[in-house]
């Protein structure tokens, strides 16, 4: 593994934070950070630390993305699935800096062979955020995961892995043996949570929206073979019976939700599952098939009500964005969370909280597969990570500004180091 790489200590004076928890802004203080985590307010800073002077800026934590898939928006599908294996590598390495760049400083992403690019991101080798992995998804024959051909023999009667398994996308199990050792196969890659496909999609070939995939054994199979390494599993799913056997199984995460209806929605807070769903708009993603359209069309019809119902019944709500395919859409990251206010309804602070000190409770399921557990993720606090981000203007007033990042910020750090900083003309 890489060793982290050095980083100055920086001093932000004059700053007024949003911690990530609390609805006002503190009076004007100083955050010093050293050794990549917040300082105590007492610490005497460094002399040679780097000083950045806000002049009343709003410091506020760097923004996390609940589902995010660094390989799928890196690269389109003819790319992935037909093209040199590497070029899905360097399209999520540029990627992760695009992201970052939009203040994004902590991400889960739930599906891709991301465990190698954590590793040099983590190191400070490339610019990019904090990796939440999942590894491949883990899907059933048919299910939403596989994008084999209709000729093609089955992987388990004899046929060979797909392009998309090939290259860590996805891992096709059937039955609970299978589904044991595709977990454990994550797992053993580094996934610090599973990924499970439970029902019909959008972007799959063989599965209408209806279609419920994994049966309770093979869920349960799933969720226990997580659990034994300290975890939990996520799956996708839009439709009511798949959620409900999701939640039976012992699923903690239901991805996406949008079809659920709003006892299913109550059920989730019944029993403290999270929601992790997405402020869709059918622009966001685009299908040649006009079934994949239709598909798309029914899932954004329900999202508002999804929010909504959620919100109603205090379910543990996370912010993703789940963008596919279309690396000229990848921008779009920012605008879906913007839109958490302006089209959904969320105040400011609501939003903010979401995706900062709200979706780091999410990641904090991983347990002892937590790669960043030694620190808080998503507040300035003392002994916090060092991922924060100084705005131009105020987001607890007006979240809109964050919608242009290379504007409305003026200061990036992740991990305690200075990926961007227009004010010192420094990093």
């Amino acid at each position: 593994m890489s060793t982290v790489q050095a980083c100055e200590p920086v001093l932000f004076r004059g700053v007024r934070v949003f911690d990530g928890a609390r609805e006002e802004l503190s009076q004007l203080r100083d955050v010093y950070i050293e050794n990549r985590r917040i300082a105590d307010p007492a610490t005497r800073p460094d002399p040679e630390a780097r000083v950045i002077d806000a002049e009343g800026r709003v410091l506020m934590p760097g923004l996390t993305d609940a589902h995010v898939h660094l390989f799928g928006i890196g690269s389109t599908q003819a790319e992935l699935l037909l093209g040199p294996t590497g070029l899905g590598y360097y399209n999520a390495l540029a990627e992760a800096a695009g992201m970052l760049m939009r203040g994004f400083t902590t991400v889960r992403d739930m599906g891709g062979d991301t465990g190698a690019l954590k590793k040099v991101l983590d190191a400070g080798l490339f610019p990019g955020p904090r990796i939440y992995p999942s590894q491949a998804t883990v899907s059933q024959t048919a299910g939403h995961g596989d994008f084999s051909a209709v000729h093609e023999t089955p992987l388990p009667l004899g046929g060979t892995p797909s392009r998309a398994e090939d290259i860590g996308l996805t891992r096709i199990a059937d039955g609970r043996p299978q589904v044991l050792t595709a977990v454990r196969e994550q797992l053993k890659k580094g996934a610090s949570q599973i990924k499970v496909m439970a029902g019909g999609g959008a972007a799959s070939n063989y599965d209408p929206l209806d279609v419920v995939q994994y049966t309770r054994d093979e869920l349960r199979a799933a969720v226990q073979a997580a659990q034994d390494w300290g975890t939990y599993v996520a799956v996708h799913v839009y439709n009511v019976t798949g959620v409900r056997r999701a939640v039976e199984a012992g699923v903690r995460s239901i991805e996406h939700g949008h079809l659920a209806d709003e006892e299913t929605i109550a059920l989730l807070a019944e029993n403290d599952v999270w929601l992790s769903t997405q402020p869709f708009l059918e622009s966001d993603h685009v299908y040649a098939s006009p079934e994949s359209r239709a598909k798309n069309e029914e899932i954004c019809d329900g999202v508002a009500r999804t929010l909504e119902w959620a919100r109603r019944f205090d379910v543990r709500l996370a912010f993703g964005t789940d963008l596919l395919l279309d690396p000229a859409a990848a921008h779009r990251q920012i605008d879906m969370f913007v839109r958490l206010h302006t089209e959904f309804g969320f105040s400011s602070v609501e939003a903010l909280r979401t995706a900062t000190s709200g979706n780091a409770e999410l990641f904090a399921l991983a347990g002892a597969r937590d790669p960043y557990r030694d620190a808080r993720l998503g507040v300035i606090d003392t002994g916090a990570w060092a991922d924060v981000l100084l705005v131009e203007g105020d987001p607890v007033q007006d979240l809109s500004i964050l919608a242009d990042p290379a504007h409305a910020l003026a200061v990036i750090v992740k991990d305690g180091r200075v990926y961007k900083d227009t004010l010192t003309g420094a990093g």
